[in-house]
């Protein structure tokens, strides 16, 4: 695809791309907030207490299952296409939830948007790797993690306005003029051009790979939640997802055009970028879930102090994605990385270690800096990935690191969300009792130090690339030479 080159920024001759990319990643990541304060009322119009959690459950599994299968359609037809079709059914499943008549609707019109979400966010992210050169996403990263930050704010404060003066459907009904903005800037501003072939697409590969992660995900998600992980449900889900894995393994192999390339993931430096992105997947849960929780509960901090201090993490990640560039332009990428892990393991640890004497202003000041770690590590790593293909294999890349961050939110709550409760259990207090909760939350934040910890060890095995150098003739940054 040819773009011609200008500046950086929304006004400039790609702004409008940028802004569609920006805009579709606002629903994504507004849509993971917004419906958390509103719960409550949701539950008292709607029943269906016991199925809430499923809200959740069920937008994060359709979110992640489809998206190996979006990214390798992208690299056959365009990212267009597939973005718009992200955009439209999110748009459907919007205007359904907010239409739901009970709440066995909501959580299947939820499937329905998540759905959609596992299209429109990999997708913005090829797209910008498409028409920015390494260099400029130094600078672009920046605006596109700020929406994460801002949603971090904004997300709780809109589902808490529409619960309260309005109603809850609105927090569905919003996102209507959004997608449609999305819509017509992705329509109106975004050409590509693909080489049109014949294609044999991978069905069997598609199929299995979708059986088996979605059952893993959702064996991980509802283990010890829906039901006991030694039940009969609790083991039968990882079986057939194993199974169905095993499988993709083996047909994958003989594929003409497998759905996921085994040989990419064969690549360290996209093994690597995906499995950075679940470590950071794990611990944003672990964070996000129990902070406000710890908060409210030792210190008597009200909702939206708590939501605060969990937005200190996303506030300080989007500032260091922004300057990260002009670290990984001169010191290279896995150099970048580690100081960023580094950073955010020291951000971890101080949080573990004031666990057990609450202070609000060193849990937002460990949270930042976690934050801004993770800001100095993700966002190269995935610009590593993303630079190492041509185009035609971006779009399964991008869509690894997307997939790889599910994969490990869904480990991170499973884990983090056995751990507290087996400490609760062990002090046989209750989860209402505000020491139990201190001791089971400093615990949460020790497991999330040693998730962050243990991801020094993959960062020193990303290849040891050399910072990526100016084209002489052009001045542009394109790629850097695929590593093994």
């Amino acid at each position: 695809m040819r773009v011609a080159r200008s500046e950086v920024g929304l006004r400039s001759e790609r702004g409008p791309i940028l802004l569609g990319a920006m805009t579709s990643t606002a629903l994504i990541a507004i849509d993971s907030t917004i419906l958390a304060t509103a719960v409550p009322s949701v539950v008292k119009d709607l029943g269906g207490f016991s199925q809430f959690p499923w809200l959740f459950s069920i937008y994060l599994l359709a979110q992640a299952v489809l998206v190996p299968v979006y990214s390798k359609l992208a690299d056959m037809v365009g990212r267009k296409p597939i973005m718009i079709f992200g955009i439209l059914l999110f748009l459907v499943g919007s205007v359904l939830c907010g239409a739901a008549w009970n709440m066995t609707a909501l959580i299947v019109f939820r499937a329905v948007q998540g759905l959609g979400a596992g299209a429109v966010q990999p997708m913005s992210m090829t797209i910008i790797g498409d028409i920015y050169t390494v260099e400029e996403r130094a600078r672009v990263q920046g605006y596109v993690a700020s929406i994460w930050g801002m949603a971090s704010v904004v997300g709780p404060a809109l589902g808490g306005v529409f619960s309260q003066f309005l109603t809850w459907r609105w927090i569905f009904f919003v996102n209507v003029p959004v997608c449609i903005l999305a819509l017509v800037l992705i329509a109106r501003g975004y050409h590509e051009t693909v080489a049109h072939r014949r294609h044999r697409i991978d069905v069997p590969g598609a199929v299995l790979l979708t059986v088996g992660s979605s059952s893993v995900i959702l064996g991980l998600l509802e283990g010890g939640e829906g039901w006991p992980w030694l039940s009969v449900p609790g083991v039968a889900v990882f079986v057939v997802g194993i199974l169905a894995l095993v499988g993709f393994v083996l047909v994958e192999r003989r594929a003409a055009e497998p759905v996921l390339s085994l040989e990419v993931l064969s690549r360290r430096v996209v093994l690597t970028a995906a499995l950075v992105a679940g470590a950071v997947g794990a611990a944003t849960i672990g964070l996000s879930s129990y902070v406000p929780t710890y908060l409210q509960r030792t210190l008597g901090t009200s909702p939206i102090v708590s939501g605060l201090a969990v937005a200190a993490l996303t506030l300080g990640w989007p500032i260091a994605a922004a300057l990260a560039g002009r670290l990984y332009l001169r010191y290279g990428f896995r150099t970048t990385c580690l100081v960023g892990i580094l950073v955010s393991t020291t951000g971890a640890i101080t949080l573990a270690a004031v666990g057990m004497t609450p202070s609000l202003i060193a849990v937002m000041i460990a949270c930042f800096v976690t934050g801004w770690g993770f800001g100095w590590c993700v966002s190269p790593a995935l610009v590593a990935a993303q630079s190492s293909v041509m185009w035609n294999e971006r779009g399964v890349v991008t869509g690894v690191q997307a997939f790889g961050r599910s994969i490990g939110s869904a480990v991170g709550a499973a884990v983090l969300g056995a751990v507290a409760n087996a400490v609760i259990a062990i002090s046989g207090r209750g989860s209402s009792d505000p020491h139990a909760v201190t001791v089971a939350s400093t615990w949460v934040f020790v497991a999330v130090a040693v998730f962050v910890a243990l991801t020094i060890a993959t960062v020193l095995r990303m290849p040891r690339l050399p910072p990526p150098k100016r084209d002489p003739i052009t001045g542009s940054i394109q790629t850097i030479e695929p590593a093994a």
